[in-house]
């Protein structure tokens, strides 16, 4: 549509296109400075042997433009990766693959926000519950952050702005992070509406898709809109699965997304039971 001279409304197709090619993207984020786990693009199975042992086990395999982590794999060993990086190649013949090193044992959080070119407004910021390497829509999250620090959070802030105006965004922008030892690594950025977006208006009572859309149509911008300030408490999202209606399915979670929907859940502090026992089960995650 853009290469025919249709305008596509709010962020560009280029800039989307940069934020999903993985690769590209990864550059963007060595040029700007922010940190990222180390990475290499592979076209052939030999050069992602190459990349895997020189960023070392384990490492994150995943190609390029997907949706809801497809054919994304933590691997461990080069069997294992030469056996994946072969199935991508059967399924999505002209696409490249990414090998990240995967940060064990770090925590995942993520970052909404809306830019108008001028400002960047931070709508919300959701600590997971489940560590890094579970999709983000099959992990329980918490809003706002429960256990990391200023800094970090901080570090995720300017980072979220960084991009979005390095991506030229209009309207929304999603940006997921690893925090590992206090250090905040920049996993991905997704310049649109995230499953969380609708998740976070309803948790503030802010008609954030509104406002974004009249950001994207460029009759507004951000100072054109009273935010009011936050309520106490946090909202955690559930995940919802099916494994019911499928019980052969791989009930194990992973960064292949899994979910067929979700729930909120209010809560007034972090002593309530039914967060403790979601904290429980990071605990368990961390120490199997």
């Amino acid at each position: 549509m853009s290469a025919r001279g249709v305008k596509i409304i709010g962020t560009s197709y280029e800039n989307m296109d940069l934020a999903e090619d993985r690769g590209a993207f990864s550059d963007l984020l060595k040029k700007l400075e922010i940190p990222y786990p180390r990475y290499g693009v592979a076209r052939t199975v030999d050069e992602a042997l190459e990349i895997a042992n020189r960023v070392t086990y384990p490492v994150l395999v995943r190609p390029s433009y997907v949706l809801g982590g497809q054919r994304m794999r933590i691997v461990i060993n080069d069997h294992e990766l030469e056996r994946h990086v072969l199935t991508i190649f059967k399924h999505l013949p002209d696409n490249r693959v990414l090998i990240d090193q995967f940060l064990d044992r770090a925590k995942e959080a993520e970052i909404d926000a809306i830019c108008d070119g001028e400002e960047v407004h931070i709508m919300g910021i959701m600590e997971h519950i489940e560590p890094a390497g579970i999709h983000s829509g099959d992990s329980a999250a918490v809003l706002p952050t429960y256990s990391l620090s200023v800094k970090a959070v901080n570090q995720m802030v300017e980072y979220t702005k960084q991009l979005a105006f390095a991506l030229n965004i209009r309207g929304l922008i999603n940006v997921q992070f690893a925090i590992k030892d206090d250090q905040v690594y920049v996993i991905e950025a997704n310049p649109r509406a995230s499953r969380t977006t609708p998740f976070i208006a309803k948790a503030y009572k802010v008609p954030y898709l509104k406002i974004a859309t009249k950001i994207m149509l460029g009759t507004h911008k951000l100072k054109d809109f009273k935010i009011e300030p936050r309520p106490s408490g946090y909202a955690i999202k559930v995940p919802v699965f099916s494994f019911n209606k499928f019980p052969n399915v791989d009930k194990s979670l992973g960064p292949e997304m899994k979910s067929t929907g979700e729930a909120i859940r209010f809560i007034v502090d972090l002593s309530d039971p039914f967060f403790r026992e979601l904290d429980r089960q990071r605990y368990m995650y961390l120490t199997r």
